[in-house]
């Protein structure tokens, strides 16, 4: 029996609801308190990628096939390691060689 080719955008939205969840039970099982603003950027993403398959609505925001943008791929980076107790690695602005 063959498989069935893999819908690529179902598999972009179970990846990325699996993530939204993951980073909230590692800070609840951590003990990290999340700001306000974090709960409801997780919710409310949550909520739209169930909803419409993607949580952002332009399309120069982030791939086609991506259920997140880059930069609430970004953010959601950063809550999760805010949740693991990693610090926040920030790249510093560098001046171009001359």
């Amino acid at each position: 029996m063959k498989r069935k080719p893999t819908d690529l955008k179902a598999a972009a939205k179970r990846a990325a609801l699996n993530a939204l969840k993951r980073a909230r039970r590692t800070a609840e099982r951590a003990g990290v308190e999340l700001s306000d603003w974090e709960g409801e950027f997780l919710g409310s993403v949550e909520q739209r990628v169930k909803t419409f398959g993607r949580a952002f609505g332009d399309p120069e925001k982030g791939a086609a096939g991506q259920a997140l943008s880059v930069r609430q791929g970004v953010k959601l980076k950063e809550i999760a390691g805010k949740a693991q107790g990693k610090p926040l690695k920030r790249a510093p602005f560098r001046r171009r060689p001359s």
